[in-house]
């Protein structure tokens, strides 16, 4: 997927959802090890399955076991590559946003949940509207 596209906005607010993501994703330390141990569980199911048909033959029981096992560790396998690839993906756009050298203005948060510009923006609009008012008064009168 190319990016040089996208719009400075788009690219800021993409990466802030992954960056928002990825601090969520981290802060659940035991998130993780809970994957890895239900990959575990999964391998586990799959081999006693196996075990299973080598010792008492073909059951219910063993099939289920290694159908169950198999989801199991496919979901693990797709979890953890979409992981990655979004762990790519934010690289690739902060690379981006570096090569485009885009001031970045994150919005900070108030109590209320609304957004508000940071002062870099305000002193920005400030700015404007004071070389708009000297726009204004630098005209003739008629």
């Amino acid at each position: 997927m190319s990016m040089k596209k996208w719009t400075d906005e788009e690219l800021i607010s993409t990466r802030d959802s992954l960056e928002a993501w990825n601090t969520r994703s981290n802060s659940t330390a035991g998130g993780s090890k809970m994957w890895l141990f239900t990959a575990f569980l999964g391998a586990l199911a799959i081999s006693t399955g196996f075990a299973f048909i080598f010792l008492d033959g073909v059951t219910v029981l063993s099939i289920i076991l290694m159908i169950m096992g198999t989801i199991t560790c496919l979901s693990w396998y797709k979890s953890d590559k979409r992981r990655k690839d979004n762990i790519a993906f934010l690289e690739d756009i902060n690379k981006e946003i570096k090569s485009r050298k885009i001031k970045d203005a994150p919005k900070a948060k108030d109590k209320s949940g609304d957004t508000k510009p940071t002062e870099s923006m305000e002193s920005e609009q400030q700015d404007l509207a004071a070389t708009d008012s000297s726009t204004v008064n630098d005209s003739p009168n008629k």
